[in-house]
């Protein structure tokens, strides 16, 4: 356990912090008296998310993939009025 003042804390918690490991904690005190904790979070697994979770869920209209017309076209080229 690390026990830190919080002036210590203000001034070096990054360098603390990257020290920091699994069921490590640091304890922030006022006055020597503790009144914080700091903890690290659980890491998440680094699954690939699986392809096709909203399948079927979502439907496209066909119009979807026609071409915009020319007024608004311009508009996103900057060519507008």
């Amino acid at each position: 356990m690390i026990k830190l003042n919080i002036h210590q804390a203000k001034t070096h918690l990054s360098r603390y912090l990257a020290r920091l490991k699994p069921g490590d904690v640091i304890q922030l005190c006022r006055r020597n008296v503790p009144i914080a904790e700091i903890r690290p979070l659980p890491t998440a697994p680094h699954k690939p998310r699986p392809l096709g979770l909203a399948s079927g869920k979502v439907r496209i209209h066909p119009s979807f993939f026609d071409p915009l017309p020319d007024d608004i076209v311009a508009a996103f080229e900057g060519r507008g009025e």
